[in-house]
């Protein structure tokens, strides 16, 4: 399953406060980029993932954001620098912005 038109409509506008973005679709999903830096994935689902390093990173665990882990072939999980963008930052372009700030900063 790929992502769709309209998702990809939607996050581009939830970060439209951020200034110019580029995207480029990867395997299903969607990454979102700032001034050439990855700051986001669009999943085919349509759940908009953060990257988190440094303080952002520990913001998102402080505050309980579901982090990005999938299971490998041999069994193991595995965590990605990445967690879901809480519900009220996707009714919220300010919010979501705001975060997005914070997450680039530290990248």
């Amino acid at each position: 399953m790929s992502v769709s038109e309209a998702d990809i409509a939607f996050a581009r506008e939830l970060f439209a406060g951020l200034g110019p973005l580029s995207h480029r679709k990867m395997m299903g999903g969607l990454c979102l980029y700032r001034d050439g830096t990855i700051f986001a994935i669009l999943n085919s689902d349509g759940s908009i993932w953060l990257k988190g390093a440094g303080s952002a990173a520990a913001r998102m665990v402080s505050e309980g954001w579901e982090r990005w882990t999938y299971t490998r072939k041999d069994g193991k999980e595995t965590s990605m620098p990445y967690w879901r963008l809480p519900d009220a930052a996707l009714d919220d372009p300010d919010v979501a912005c705001s975060l997005a700030r914070s997450a680039l900063s530290e990248l």
